[in-house]
This record gives structure tokens, sequence and C-alpha cells, in this order.
């Protein structure tokens, strides 16, 4: 989820930019009496990401301060607190830890572990298909996190390149556990938003019933099957023909378009 700024940057955007710089004095905003923004780091339907330091812990985060129309929300904004409390509880070496959450003057924001590294969607765009042995160390990796969620009761609900990070010590790790649902929530709800993760849905998020651990497990096999191919595994004209392709159709198989998949890596997958 990378930020680009340049001429074409939107009023909402310009706006969201200036909130975070502070006062007119130009000293940085800070969150929550603790943490001193820095420069915008990503951006997304619901919310804007930062880097900043964490004053009282002296290192280095990632702060995520969600858009004003979306905290305005009450019931968005209360579950984005109750959902991400119940994340800070999940620490793996493949899962970016959830390290605090709070409001501040009105806006909720959660502050994260800092990665240095890319995400898997930036990596795909950069490079194309990855090997597959490489493909198949990043899925172990985001499985061992997924796992480790999967025993709390925490399930993801939006496991898609763009929410898994490739550390620079070669680490997959999985992000925004807690508040995947509500991002794909905004951005159904508030006007002007994309709905972004449709490619990634599981037959029972497109059809709109309970997900469960097998729900991260499918979106799984589609972020292997996109990483090994280059493709994405369902396509169609508009969102709800994407999300409806995937029902009752067979799953795809990367190693009819891509033979040097191995045959055991494409029978996971």
């Amino acid at each position: 989820m990378g930020y680009r700024r340049g001429v074409s940057e939107s009023r909402d955007d310009a706006a969201r930019r200036q909130e975070a710089l502070g006062d007119e004095s130009g000293e940085p905003r800070l969150v929550g009496g603790r943490y001193r923004l820095g420069p915008m780091i990503g951006r997304g339907g619901m919310a804007t990401i930062h880097r900043a330091r964490d004053l009282k812990a002296e290192r280095d985060v990632a702060v995520k301060l969600l858009h004003h129309e979306v905290g305005r929300d009450v019931d968005l904004a209360q579950r984005f607190r109750r959902e991400v409390l119940a994340a800070t509880v999940l620490r793996h070496p493949n899962i970016v830890a959830c390290l605090d959450t709070g409001t501040d003057d009105g806006q909720p924001y959660l502050v994260m572990e800092l990665i240095d590294g890319e995400d898997l969607a930036a990596r795909l765009r950069r490079s194309g298909r990855l090997a597959p042995d490489h493909a198949a160390r990043i899925g172990l990796d985001v499985a061992r996190g997924l796992g480790v969620a999967h025993v709390r009761g925490i399930v993801h609900r939006d496991i898609k390149p763009g929410n898994i990070l490739l550390a620079v010590d070669g680490r997959a790790m999985v992000a925004d556990f807690g508040i995947a649902r509500l991002a794909v929530d905004a951005e159904a709800a508030l006007p002007g938003t994309t709905l972004g993760s449709v490619h990634y849905f599981s037959p029972e998020q497109a059809r709109g019933v309970t997900t469960t651990p097998a729900s991260d497990v499918y979106g799984l096999g589609l972020v292997l099957y996109e990483a090994l191919t280059g493709r994405r595994a369902w396509t169609g004209p508009d969102p709800d023909s994407i999300a409806l392709a995937r029902l009752g159709a067979p799953a795809p198989s990367p190693r009819a378009l891509v033979p040097e998949v191995p045959e055991k890596l494409d029978a996971v997958v």
C-alpha cells in the first residue's frame, strides 16, 4: 500500500497529510501523548500509515490513523478498538505485532511494529512471478503466522499480497490482524472507496456468510497461485462477477500455467 505524492494529490489527501504534520508552527503531531508522527508511508481506504517515534519506548514504530470519516462511524470505531485489543495478544515472528491502540482527538489509531521491507503486492508488481521455492517459503511463513492466530480464535479475513510483508531478514509476515475485516467493511460502506480485496475472497465471503479459519487458508491458496503464476486466480468485469467466479468452480492449477511448479506444491495450492 504505497503512498505517492505529486501534482495529482486530491484535496482529501492534502488535508490528511496536513493533519499529520501538526499545527501551524510546523511541530509534528504527537499522537496519544507518546507517538511523534513522521512521514506517511502508506495509505488505504480507511487509514493512513506513518513512520513515528515512540517517545516512551525510544523506538521507531508504524502508526495507522483511521480517516476521520471512518472514526465518526461509531460502530466501526468501537469494533476497531475491540478487535485490535484482541489482536495485541499475537506475538510471532511471522506476524506484524499490534503494540498499542487508542483515540487521539477523536481519531482512532493503531501502533504497529515497524518492518523494514516491502509487501508481496509490491514485489510481484516489480519482479513478476516468483520462483517456486521462494513462493513456497513465503507460503510456509504465512501459514505459521495464521496457525498461531487460529489457535487463539482469531481469523484474519483478508489474506492478500498487500497484507503480507517481506522483511529484509527474509521473513514473510502477516499484517493487519484485527482490522482486516473492518477495512473491507469501511470500503464497502464509505462513498468513493474501492473494494480491493474481492479478488481474494473465500467462497463464504462471496456468499456473505460467516468466515472461519478455512477462509484464511483459501486466501493463502489464492496468494500462492498469484505468486507462482503472476496472475490472479479469479477475474471478471466487475466486483460482483469476480466474487461469484469462485462459487462452484474448481480451483485453478498453477502448474497448468507454469509447468516448472512442482506437482506437490501444485497440489497444496
